[in-house]
């Protein structure tokens, strides 16, 4: 059981590229935002290092690449020693990232809250609310900030609050289209989570595999934290 949570489960984080060789992958989405430069300064949106699952500008790295909205997102967990998880994985208890806090990565007013979809066991999805428990940020420069999946009942803003980089919004859980504990982020250029163009997102000082970024974008198996 754990063999199958730890490397098929975990590889099922969101439902994406999975039994594709590198031959059948999906197109990138022809995005016109390539070299678009973020304009809210953005930190890494959580206190601890956590490991970058998806993540990267090519399909292989990052299945969200063949989609409009998701051509810059990330999903993120904590993992140690190879693991994302104690014991047997089949708790959400038993994910290391599991109820720990998320903040704003940017300064912002909140537009758009979901807060009451209940976690999945995992190995399980919601597909009927794929981002689950949700918070959209709009930074007010027609950037948007999307944090999904949070655990049922954290979130702690509510619509009209305005809030400052680093402050807490609530803690990772395993909502909607998810099969563990995990963060969803991305940024895009409108509030509607399904209908908008997704832009890249590059956060300020950070370490990433114990380097110290300046500027960049998270990819595939990097471990990040935030150095502000």
């Amino acid at each position: 059981m754990k063999t199958i949570i730890n490397t098929i489960i975990t590889t099922l984080i969101l439902v994406g590229v999975l039994s594709c060789s590198k031959d059948d992958l999906p197109d990138p989405y022809p995005s016109d935002y390539l070299n678009y430069e973020t304009q809210t300064e953005l930190e890494i949106p959580f206190n601890e290092e956590w490991w970058i699952f998806w993540g990267g500008r090519s399909v292989s790295e990052n299945y969200h690449v063949a989609y409009r909205e998701q051509r810059f997102a990330l999903d993120i967990v904590q993992r140690i020693n190879g693991s994302t998880h104690t014991g047997n994985g089949t708790q959400n208890e038993d994910y290391y990232c599991f109820g720990k806090r998320l903040n704003a990565p940017g300064n912002g007013k909140i537009v758009d809250v979901v807060n009451n979809i209940e976690d999945n066991t995992p190995g399980q999805f919601n597909q009927e609310f794929p981002t689950g428990n949700r918070v959209i940020i709009d930074h007010e420069n027609g950037e948007f900030s999307i944090l999904a999946h949070f655990k049922e009942g954290s979130i702690i803003v509510s619509v009209g609050d305005v809030v400052v980089k680093g402050q807490e919004l609530g803690k990772a859980g395993n909502s909607g289209n998810s099969s563990e504990p995990h963060l969803h982020y991305h940024m895009q250029n409108s509030a509607n989570p399904f209908d908008a163009d997704g832009l890249p997102a590059q956060f300020q000082n950070y370490y990433a595999n114990e380097s110290f970024v300046e500027r960049g974008e998270p990819v595939q198996n990097e471990y990040v934290i935030d150095d502000n």
